[in-house]
């Protein structure tokens, strides 16, 4: 073919291209530069590895058939080759075209070296601010988060994100690490888990070789960075030297103008014995709290996975996962690749069917309600059922509460959200309340008896 020809043949084998595969993959299409035609085979050329691999493992069958439709030659198939000059070439005679190419191959650059420096920050890249969903539950504290990343130490310092476990705590955190790296290479960013400092602690402390040397290596490691993410900071709680060393590095780095970022999964003054320095520390800048997702951002969520995994779904599977799994992003997650994985290997599509065959999440059509729990509960303990939903704190209708939300969860399988909403509370009084009770009942005989006898009233067991 001649030259313009080919690209004639070539424009509309991408139109057709473009029309018949997801749309995840058109950026890549787009990339593709024609080399040329010869006895059914269309070669083309890319300077993205990745672009290669992926259409050709994962598209080629699609790819070949419409090239069999559009050339009419059977066994058409299209070639391509990666050529890792390419990206420069195209990047240069962009740059003569159009200005604002530069700057998207800048970024691309700068991505790069994100993930060069990933290594040393201990950052996860998959979190970060362009893949979180933001909802009415979380548009505080993502707004908050993205202050401190353009602003890093001279807004909000340090930021306090708390919330129950998997809401989005350590991809928030994370994301302002990314987002630094990104736009300020220079700046030095460390992300940490609790633990893992308490165990450089405790592992540079105890060496017997050269104490005071030991100790300067851990002072350079924690204290010789611009901004710190320190990440589950209720497992600090009751560990006194680490307290002490905790808040030695919080100084530190907040007197030198340091960016100090952290996450626990409840506010400082509910953490058992911290100590009354590092809460009023903690308090000092702004607090942010992360909540349930609501249906909406749920929806998000999930869609978001699908577009990431080329996933073919009916709208209607992707609400019934949504309803169902309401607690925490992390669970919706998990559901929402359970099912995908069953399409996958079964080669089906994400129906309705299908997601309520793999999950079996019953709708709650139990006789039992929250009325029913809360009315025996109460009568259990002699107390008004009323008291329940009520602000009092006394023992007595507090345990009533507790046990209450406690088989509400266990034996109707509702939500924290539910739950909290029938008893005028919040989602982490409850969620809370469940976890204390679940655990008491192994060493408490009044709970675990009152919980049988409440079950047996129930006619439940």
């Amino acid at each position: 073919m001649e030259n313009i020809e080919l690209k004639r043949f070539w424009e509309k084998v991408k139109e057709e291209l473009i029309g018949g595969l997801p749309e995840s993959v058109h950026p890549w299409i787009y990339s593709l530069e024609v080399s040329g035609y010869d006895k059914g085979v269309l070669t083309v050329v890319t300077g993205q590895a990745i672009a290669k691999t992926w259409l050709s493992k994962n598209h080629a069958a699609q790819i070949n058939k419409i090239l069999e439709t559009v050339t009419g030659e059977q066994g058409a198939r299209l070639n391509i080759i990666l050529d890792e000059h390419y990206a420069f070439k195209l990047k240069k005679e962009v740059e003569k075209i159009h200005k604002k190419e530069a700057e998207m191959f800048q970024k691309e650059q700068a991505l790069e070296n994100l993930s060069c420096m990933q290594s040393a920050s201990n950052l996860n890249l998959k979190y970060k601010f362009e893949n979180f969903v933001v909802g009415k539950c979380n548009k505080f504290a993502h707004d908050a988060a993205l202050a401190v990343a353009k602003n890093p130490a001279e807004k909000y310092n340090p930021l306090f994100i708390y919330g129950t476990s998997g809401l989005g705590k350590t991809h928030l955190m994370q994301a302002i690490g990314h987002y630094i790296l990104f736009n300020n290479s220079k700046l030095k960013v460390k992300y940490t888990k609790t633990d893992d400092y308490i165990n450089d602690y405790i592992s540079f402390s105890r060496k017997t070789n050269n104490t005071i040397e030991n100790m300067s290596k851990f002072y350079k490691k924690y204290n010789n960075i611009d901004v710190i993410l320190l990440d589950d900071i209720q497992f600090i709680e009751s560990k006194i030297k680490s307290m002490e060393r905790l808040q030695h590095t919080f100084d530190t780095l907040y007197n030198k103008g340091k960016q100090i970022v952290i996450t626990s999964d409840r506010l400082p003054k509910e953490i058992p014995n911290l100590t009354k320095a590092l809460c009023s520390r903690f308090e000092m800048g702004l607090m942010v709290e992360l909540t349930p997702p609501e249906a909406e951002t749920r929806i998000g969520i999930l869609k978001n996975l699908a577009i990431a995994n080329s996933t073919e779904y009916e709208d209607e599977a992707l609400s019934y996962i949504a309803k169902h799994f309401s607690d925490n992003v992390r669970e919706l997650e998990g559901a929402f690749t359970k099912v995908c994985a069953y399409a996958e290997l079964s080669g089906q599509k994400l129906t309705l069917e299908l997601t309520k065959e793999v999950l079996k999440c019953q709708e709650q059509e139990n006789t039992i309600g929250y009325t029913a729990i809360a009315d025996v509960t109460a009568s259990y303990f002699g107390v008004d059922a009323k008291d329940l939903k009520s602000s009092s704190r006394s023992q007595k209708i507090s345990e009533a509460r507790q046990i209450a939300a406690f088989l509400c969860r266990e034996l109707m399988g509702s939500s924290f959200n539910n739950i909290a909403e029938f008893f005028n509370k919040k989602y982490t009084t409850i969620m809370y309340a469940h976890e204390k009770i679940k655990k008491d009942i192994n060493t408490n005989s009044d709970y675990s008896n009152a919980i049988r006898e409440i079950k047996q009233a129930l006619k439940v067991i």
